[in-house]
């Protein structure tokens, strides 16, 4: 495995490992402010919009290379 290969590998892992420990201190945050379903969905939607796109952007990426024809 080329050392390129192995940074992109672990940027999605670890980067998705942090994501994941983000998303339980947001529902932690929630849950020990008692933020009830409405206060948790805000602080979900409102915390965790960067995760969303951090997800969304290769999706969209690949959509729009896909479209064009680029192959890379």
């Amino acid at each position: 495995m080329e050392t390129e290969q192995f940074e992109a590998l672990m940027m999605y892992v670890l980067v998705g490992g942090l994501m994941v420990f983000m998303a339980f201190i947001i529902w932690d945050l929630a849950k020990k402010s008692k933020a009830g379903r409405l206060g948790t969905a805000i602080l979900f939607l409102g915390l965790g919009l960067c995760l969303f796109a951090f997800l969304a952007k290769p999706i969209i990426t690949y959509i729009i290379e896909a479209a064009r024809g680029i192959h890379g």
